[in-house]
Parts: C-alpha cells; structure tokens; sequence
C-alpha cells in the first residue's frame, strides 16, 4: 500500500490504544463486575462513549462505503482526518498525563496485552489486503467493533482469573482459620462502613493491636490480599469492612474473614439496580448474610435511626444490641444528648443502658457521622474499652476519617470536601451540615447512580433540599438533573 494508507494505519494504531486502555479502565473501574459494567451505559456519562459525534460519524461513514463507493475519496479524506484529531487528542493526553488507563496490576497487564495483541494482529492481517477500499472499511470496523473485542478478551479470560481468584480464597480461608485468637469485626452497609471502620480502628488502636482493611479493600479480592499480606499472629482484633453488589456477596466475605462481631450502619437504595431488587440487597448490604455468618456467641451491633437495620433487630434471635442518637427512638444500648456540632468538629454526650456516660469532642464534620461514632463506641465498647476510654481515644479520629473535610479558599470561602459521599443518606446530611455556614451556600455534585427505580424519588428528595439549604446548586451530570430541577422549581415556585 502506498504511504497514505501506512500513515492512515499508524494514526488508527495510536487512537486504538489509547482506547484499549480506556476499555481496560472501564472494566477495571467497575471491578469485572458484569451488572456494573452495564449499568455504567445507564448513564449520561456512558450514553455519550457510543452516542457521541466522533463515533456516529465512524458509522455513518462505514455505512455510506457500503451503499455508495463512489463517495470512497471524500470518506477516506474526512476518516484520514477524524484520526488526525484523535492522534493529536492522545498525544496532547500522554504529554499532559490525563490519558484514563488502567491501574497495572499483574490481571490489567496481561488484558492489556492480549488486547493490544489482538488489535495488532488484526491490523497486521489487513495489511494482505491490497484493494484500499477494503483496508479502509477494515480497519474502520475494527474501529466500531473495538468496545467488544476488548470486553470479549476480558470475559473470555475471566474464568481464568476466576480460578487464581478461588486459590487466593482458599489460602486466606485457611490462613484465618489458624488465627483464631483475633477478633474480627465485620462491618456492612449501604453507607457509613468506611467511616466506622476508621473510627473503631483508631479507637481500639490505643489498647489492642488492632489491622484494618484498607482503603478500597471491600471485596474478596481486596480483604483476601489483607489477610494473606497484613493480617500477623501480633494481632488481636481485625477490622474488615464488607461490600458487594449482588445477594450472597456478604456471605463469601464473611466465609473469608470469620466475623465474630457484626455491625450493620444503614441501609439505603444505593446499588439497588445492581442487586435487582430491595430483598436482594437487603440480603447482602442490608445485613441478614452478615447475621447469618456470625457464631452462636457472636454479637450483631445495628444502627435503631434507619427502618431496615431496625427491622433487623426485631427479626434477629442473635445477641445483639443497637444504637440510636436520641434515646426514645428505641429502647438503645447507647445513645446521644446535647449533639453540638460547630464547623470544624461534633461534640456530643453518649448514654449507655447500663448507666456509663461519657462527653465526646471529636474531629468530624457533620451530625450524620455521630451515627457512625456511636457503632464504632458500642463495637469498643463490648471488645472491653470503657466510655471514659473510648472518648480519650476518639481525640486522635482526623478529619479525613470521616469522609468529609473542611479546606480554606481565598477571601474566607469555606470548601466542604464530601465527594466520597455519593449515596443518598449521606448528600442529604452533607446538604443538613452546610446549614451551619452563614452567607452564600453553593453546593457542586453529580447526580447518583446505581439507584435502580428508587432514582427519581432520590433526586426529587435532593432537589428539595438543595431547595432549602442552598443559594446555587451546579449539578456536573445531566442522568437526572431534570428530577433535581423540577423539585428546585416546585419548592422556590418558580
């Protein structure tokens, strides 16, 4: 072929790794999980990856070379072109490091690779085509086709990555199963488990030698690679924080860690299209597989604010004990008086049934997090620390724990940093602590995915907050702006 077209193929080899690796991220970002991967292109965000300018003109340009050949000049010149634009578009990534890639791990690699290699092959193979045309139209519907053969590498692999993964399992099964002198509690929920997990680590930090999962280290995967890697005869108490998105996803962690205590923080319809339906989630998130798993002695803690963890309570024949922020919401083991919360920390007085009390100041921003540090104090609490112990240890919680922080901005601007919350429960107490701020209250946020049917209920819930809390609201995705907005009208009237 003549060097136009060498130079045509080098242009589409450039776009197409780069778009490999966008592929790879995806189904990285979205954890192989197949329901998430698709529920991804529910969104405003993942509509536009198919339903956008630069690659319905690819199609319509493969289209028009099948029905009228004689447009082949000026549709080899616009897709010479087109990848002219995409080549400058990867390179001006590479060179400003914004190119979204996968992070590399050994599994990532090897699919990087097999991806590439395929790609690459396939473009090698076009080079014995010697009618232009032809070439042309290949490469371009390798270009259209590129989304599957990507995801068809990652699933025809993933029953191999599925065996590795059931060998790690089996090696963390066994590891736990010889450490039985620890402690281990499991923390599950629709919110407010990363929170807690830190706020019990840093509390039981000062009189055990306490490991917790790290950060992202909710899955099998995840709390696997903890425990064959961290988790040591040093320790007394492991704290493992717990999420999936499908039923029975509780019950393979809980085979993996061995939890003798169980804390459930809330439940809500986040993740809900994943699960499929309420009763799925409330299966896993919703802390029945927790229950389930936990020994004839072990202890089930379970937050008495929300109507699913509280219906738990009544079903449950486990030990148990539940914690509320008012005394009269339940007949509660602990409980809340005099809740102050000021900019920059909550200070609060906790109440036991069996006659402790302690004053509490701590490093936290917003009410909703009182909710959090009332699991983390029942949890101490019962492992052997007094109330006295725990509210001398919760000092040393920093900001950051509690998944919202507090930064200064120029001419005394106030900027409250929760772009972990991405729940319904907890934009809502995120829009209840701006409250506090006197003058202009702005609040920047993307719509909530992974709803299912409960979506536009949230968001109208959402945009009647915004309604009452904020003077200036910009909502940085389209998925269900028009909810939020339509409740903004309704409540201001306009």
């Amino acid at each position: 072929m003549n060097f136009t077209f060498n130079i045509l193929a080098f242009l589409w080899l450039v776009r197409t790794v780069k778009a490999v690796l966008f592929w790879i991220y995806l189904w990285q970002l979205k954890e192989y999980h197949i329901g998430r991967f698709v529920d991804h292109f529910r969104t405003n965000k993942g509509k536009k990856i198919f339903f956008n300018g630069l690659f319905v003109a690819k199609i319509i340009l493969f289209l028009l070379m099948g029905v009228w050949r004689q447009l082949f000049p000026l549709v080899f010149l616009i897709l010479f072109l087109l990848y002219v634009a995409e080549f400058l578009m990867a390179l001006y990534g590479a060179l400003h490091k914004n190119i979204k890639k996968p992070i590399f791990t050994f599994k990532t690699a090897l699919l990087t690779v097999i991806s590439l290699a395929s790609v690459a092959g396939y473009l090698f193979s076009g080079f014995n085509i010697q009618d232009v045309f032809s070439f042309t139209a290949y490469i371009l519907a390798l270009d259209i086709l590129l989304p599957l053969i990507v995801s068809g590498v990652v699933l025809l692999f993933q029953p191999f990555f599925v065996l590795a993964r059931n060998g790690i399992l089996k090696r963390a099964r066994e590891k736990m199963g010889q450490l039985k002198h620890i402690k281990v509690v499991g923390i599950t929920g629709s919110y407010g488990k990363t929170s807690t997990k830190e706020f019990l680590t840093t509390i039981l930090s000062h009189k055990y030698q306490v490991l917790s999962t790290k950060e992202h280290q909710n899955s099998e995967m995840g709390i696997a690679k903890c425990i064959l890697e961290d988790v040591s005869l040093k320790h007394e108490i492991f704290v493992v924080e717990m999420g999936a998105y499908k039923k029975g996803g509780i019950d393979l962690l809980c085979s993996l860690a061995k939890p003798q205590i169980g804390i459930v923080t809330g439940v809500n319809q986040q993740h809900l299209s994943l699960f499929g339906s309420m009763e799925n989630l409330l299966s896993a998130e919703g802390g029945d597989e927790l229950a389930q798993n936990l020994p004839l002695d072990g202890l089930l803690i379970l937050n008495g604010d929300n109507k699913w963890c509280a219906d738990l309570y009544k079903k449950t024949t486990l030990r148990k004990r539940i914690y509320t922020a008012k005394k009269d919401v339940m007949n509660a083991d602990i409980w809340t008086e005099d809740i102050t919360v000021r900019k920059d920390s909550v200070s609060f007085i906790a109440l036991s049934r069996d006659k402790q009390m302690a004053h509490f100041t701590v490093n936290m921003l917003g009410s909703h997090n009182v909710q959090n540090m009332l699991a983390a104090v029942l949890a101490a609490k019962e492992l052997g620390m007094s109330l006295e112990e725990i509210a001398l240890a919760a000092k040393s919680i920093k900001q950051q724990q509690a998944g919202i922080t507090l930064k200064s901005g120029i001419n005394g601007i106030n900027i409250i940093d929760s772009s972990y919350s991405s729940n319904p429960d907890g934009v809502m107490a995120d829009l209840e602590y701006l409250k506090i701020f006197s003058g202009k209250r702005i609040i920047i946020m993307p719509c909530l995915i992974e709803l299912g049917k409960a979506s536009r209920e949230v968001h109208l819930r959402i945009g009647e907050k915004i309604a009452e809390v904020c003077d200036l609201a910009i909502i940085t995705t389209k998925d269900k702006f028009k909810e939020i907005k339509e409740r903004l009208e309704i409540r201001l009237g306009s």
